[in-house]
């Protein structure tokens, strides 16, 4: 039986929103985004269930900094949030995956902007009874998820865990059920470090093999996994700690065993390139600190908006991101942007277009 998790709808309640602001903020937004009637507006947004831990905390710092500005975010996965935004449907999205260049021309608001958040590691988690401080090499992990490898006391796993005594359990394969940026990142690195063994290629779905089960968004694949004996998946840090799953350290580039933490990440994070549209790949990225299969994740909205109040509020909420929200993001499981980063996003805020009235 497959674990279906609705959507995290993220609505911080008046009452709270009142208290917190009763309590004091340090950081109010740069603009209140409600126009200058001071009247209330809402933001939607949808998409990956990844970021959004960080989207909560965020969102509810953010209410009780600006309690004229609402904003609803639902993890429905990342290829439904950019479907959303495609629609015009939302306000906004939140992805670990951005657009091919080929689906840039459906996005009915013209141009996108991509606004790079936070990072985190993304979990290799596992349910065997008995094991612990598990090591994974890349082409082992690629042999696992492509189902050749079905014994948890196959020898190549053996081999990367010497000394350790693991039991003949079947493996069973928890993934995706539906399109993820997690699965993009997660099969990019397969992809990347063994495509012999791994030819399903990389996306937001593939085609996983009839064997394998699938879970709703990243809480419903931690829910397998904690609940399926035998079992292993691939979880963003978030959800696997809240889950309280068991971790597989996973051979990085330099051919060390590294462990999924935020320090981890950040190495990640700090060996990649930020293009000029803020893009990045931290997949697989050099140095001998560096997790392997750390995933980036952005907001994604129209460099031109068609409403003053809602522009003004999109403005409003991305600088409290880069303003305060990068500081919370340790606490909720996630790697903080480099400053450098940081930087750049903030300028790319001068690139809305937002109607004077």
């Amino acid at each position: 039986m497959h674990a279906v998790v609705k959507p995290r709808v993220l609505v911080l309640p008046l009452a709270l929103a009142m208290l917190l602001a009763a309590c004091g903020s340090s950081s109010k937004p740069s603009s209140s985004g409600s126009g200058s009637s001071g009247s209330s507006v809402t933001l939607n947004g949808s998409g990956s269930t990844f970021q959004a831990d960080f989207d909560a905390a965020v969102i509810t710092a953010f209410k009780a900094a600006d309690s004229n500005i609402t904003i609803n975010y639902q993890g429905v996965g990342s290829g439904q949030g950019k479907t959303d935004l495609q629609s015009k449907t939302t306000d906004f999205a939140g992805t670990d995956s951005l657009p091919k260049p080929t689906d840039l021309p459906s996005y009915q608001g013209g141009k996108v902007l991509y606004f790079p958040t936070v990072a985190a590691p993304i979990t290799v988690s596992y349910n065997v009874s008995g094991v612990t401080g598990l090591k994974l090499s890349d082409k082992t992990l690629a042999k696992i998820f492509a189902t050749k490898i079905t014994k948890w006391d196959d020898s190549a796993i053996a081999s990367d865990n010497p000394g350790v005594k693991l039991p003949s359990t079947s493996i069973t394969v928890v993934h995706r059920a539906d399109g993820s940026g997690t699965t993009h990142n997660f099969t990019e690195f397969l992809n990347t470090v063994d495509p012999t063994d791994w030819t399903l290629g990389s996306g937001d779905t593939v085609d996983w093999p009839s064997s394998t089960q699938a879970g709703t968004g990243n809480p419903g694949v931690a829910q397998d996994v904690q609940q399926t004996s035998g079992a292993i998946g691939y979880v963003d840090l978030a959800d696997a700690t809240k889950a309280k799953l068991s971790f597989a350290s996973i051979q990085n580039k330099s051919g060390k065993f590294v462990a999924p933490t935020l320090a981890g990440a950040s190495a990640a994070v700090a060996g990649s390139t930020f293009n000029a549209d803020l893009s990045y790949d931290p997949i697989n990225a050099s140095g001998a600190d560096a997790y392997p299969i750390t995933s980036p994740t952005w907001i994604m909205v129209y460099e031109k908006q068609s409403n003053k109040a809602k522009g003004d509020a999109v403005k409003a909420f991305l600088q409290y991101v880069y303003s305060t929200g990068e500081g919370m993001a340790a606490t909720n499981n996630y790697a903080a942007l480099p400053a450098a980063a940081v930087s750049k996003a903030t300028a790319q805020l001068s690139q809305l277009q937002i109607p004077a009235s």
